[in-house]
Order: structure tokens, then C-alpha cells, then sequence
């Protein structure tokens, strides 16, 4: 079975995250995700994030805080995800290698078919960004709504 170590990117602009819609002719086509790859062996999983944000997205990012690691298996793969919280920087966002992108509300992931390895985060991103600022959420210059 093969084995993928992933970071991925919880990028924050304006209180909203930005989602992937992944390729029509690739595995869990059409769902959306995170945008995020595989890591080298020679870097960090922060340095594989803001290369692959860079290449897949033309974005440059900041404020990286790492979130719990998630370990899933799918019939034919076991990947680990390292998520990491960030703050979108610079660019704008182009899906180089999406079939497109949204920016939308963390309460507003449910609507959206992401693969079964990002339920949790899902949830608790939810719970996590959509909290008042007076209780510690983190908007990155998100309006209080």
C-alpha cells in the first residue's frame, strides 16, 4: 500500500478559506480539498506547503501555525495530512492546477464534497474560525459576522 505524507494549507483571507476543486481526470475527481502536495524528502513540511501553494496557486502565504496531523486510509493509499493554519500573503489566487477555486466561510465547507479524510477539520475548523474574536478566533482580517 502506498503511503503519502501531505501538507496542506488552511489559507485565510478576510475571515474566508480558500478551497480546490480537484482535476476531472484524477483520484476523487471533482471533490474539493485544501490545496496543498506530497512532501520532498529533503524539505520541511512548511517549505512543501508554500512551494506547492506557489506552483499550484501563484499564492504566497504566512503565519503558519500546524494543526493536528490526520491519518487515513483509502483502499489503495494511507496518507498522514499535516494541516497548517495559515494567512494568505501575496497573489492572487489562479487554479493552475485545480479545475477551479472559492474563497468561502468556514461554516460554509459543509456544503462542499471534500474526501472523508478531512471530516474532522472540517468540523473543527468550523468551530475554531467561526468563534468571536473575543473568544480567541482567528480571522486574519476577517469582519466580524
Amino acid at each position: 500500500m502506498k503511503r503519502f505524507e501531505v501538507a496542506i494549507g488552511i489559507v485565510v483571507r478576510e475571515g474566508k478559506i480558500l478551497i480546490c476543486q480537484r482535476p476531472a481526470d484524477g483520484p476523487l475527481a471533482g471533490y474539493w480539498e485544501f490545496p496543498g502536495g506530497k512532501n520532498e524528502q529533503s524539505e520541511t513540511l512548511e517549505q512543501t506547503l508554500v512551494r506547492e501553494l506557489k506552483e499550484e496557486l501563484a499564492i504566497e502565504v504566512d503565519e503558519l501555525e500546524a494543526l493536528a496531523e490526520i491519518e487515513f486510509e483509502y483502499p489503495s493509499t494511507r496518507v498522514r495530512l499535516h494541516p497548517f493554519l495559515c494567512r494568505h500573503k501575496s497573489g492572487t489566487a489562479i487554479p493552475l492546477a485545480s479545475q477551479q477555486l472559492r474563497w468561502v466561510r468556514p461554516r460554509e465547507l459543509r456544503k462542499y464534497r471534500f474526501p472523508p479524510a478531512n471530516d474532522a477539520l472540517i468540523e473543527e475548523l468550523i468551530e475554531r474560525l467561526e468563534r468571536p474574536a473575543s473568544a480567541g478566533r482567528v480571522d486574519f482580517d476577517g469582519p466580524e459576522t
